[in-house]
């Protein structure tokens, strides 16, 4: 797999990452497995995909947990990236942002992980009653202390509303002048004044777009790497779910208004190109083909696919080698958008 940067500091890393989150929460608990995602980080590593996003949140805690046991021996392979600023209260994720706070959870993430640095740090959801320089400022300190080698962002709670019937991807901004990611910007532009940003975390992807035409250009134009989230659709653009035939109770997607039969069934469409794309292809999967698209973005933009599951980090991996031709990439543009976003 080719190498990439992140950030201004150009620390390297694969191409494509690894989203660890599928291994300890939000999807099915019956279908977890301690060892397969233990091979699966191992897998990863080996095939170059070194970024590795975690967060203490999943779990909560045991996420972190699982990363510090597969990457004992092979921590200087690995680029860790991990995500405080909330804690788990009664069920729910609430904000912390105070300075006290975000140091004390990264202590924490550090002890969980087995490593005495993070390569990339990221604030996981501003606190609405703590200025975000006051937190931001916190987490450069840790970079200053040896304990981070980098700062980044997670955008997933600043988002607006998602449009609410499908669109051309790529047509813009399309929610008013401000556009979905205005609140996300004007985060960033905040804590780029406090100290670098060098990363940002979204959901972009091809039925999900609206990152690469609003946020990617404030990105590319500051030398900051945009880690795309969700970039498989949370498992729709891989062509492997069914509509109608549902999600046990305790997996995220069973609640969420994007997985319901109608809607899975709406957006058949999008699923239908990727096929389409990737029998022009050859033995080319239509999760190959959502990654490629990203891939075609320019390095800038680094795929987080999440499994936990040796099989398709391998299948994942692939994806680096596919090249979409021009003809390719207007079908996938005048894909429809997904309704309803997960912020």
């Amino acid at each position: 797999m080719r190498n990439t940067t992140v950030g201004a500091g150009a620390l390297r890393v694969g191409a494509i990452g690894l989203g660890c989150m599928p291994m300890s929460w939000a999807y099915t608990a019956s279908e977890r497995d301690g060892a397969e995602s233990v091979r699966a980080v191992h897998a990863a590593l080996d095939l170059g995909a070194t970024l590795l996003d975690t967060a203490d949140s999943y779990g909560p805690f045991t996420n972190e947990l699982l990363l510090g046991r597969a990457l004992l021996g092979r921590r200087d392979r690995a680029f860790l990236a991990t995500k405080g600023g909330v804690m788990a209260s009664e069920g729910h994720l609430v904000a912390n942002g105070r300075p006290a706070y975000i140091r004390r959870a990264c202590d924490a993430s550090l002890r969980r992980l087995r490593t005495d640095w993070i390569d990339l740090y990221q604030l996981h959801r501003p606190d609405p009653d703590v200025p975000v320089e006051e937190s931001w400022g916190a987490m450069a300190e840790l970079v200053r202390a040896g304990k981070v080698r980098s700062l980044g962002l997670s955008a997933l709670d600043l988002v607006g509303p998602a449009p609410r019937r499908p669109a051309p991807a790529g047509r813009g901004p399309g929610q008013g002048s401000q556009g979905r990611y205005a609140a996300a910007l004007r985060v960033l532009e905040r804590v780029q004044q406090v100290f670098p940003v060098g990363a940002v975390q979204a959901e972009m992807s091809v039925w999900a777009p609206r990152a690469a035409t609003e946020l990617l250009p404030w990105c590319r134009a500051r030398g900051v790497t945009l880690l795309a989230a969700m970039p498989l659709g949370s498992g729709y653009l891989t062509g492997t779910l069914t509509a109608g035939r549902g999600f046990e109770p305790d997996d995220a997607r069973a609640r969420h208004p994007r997985f319901t039969a109608e809607m899975m069934a709406e957006h058949q469409p999008v699923v239908a190109a990727l096929r389409r794309v990737a029998a022009r292809h050859g033995g080319v999967t239509a999760a190959q083909v959502a990654l490629a698209w990203l891939l075609g973005l320019g390095d800038q933009v680094i795929p987080l696919p999440g499994t936990k599951k040796e099989r398709w980090v391998r299948e994942n991996c692939a994806a680096a080698g596919v090249v979409l031709t021009p003809s390719d990439l207007v079908e996938l543009r005048g894909l429809p958008e997904a309704l309803d976003a997960w912020g």
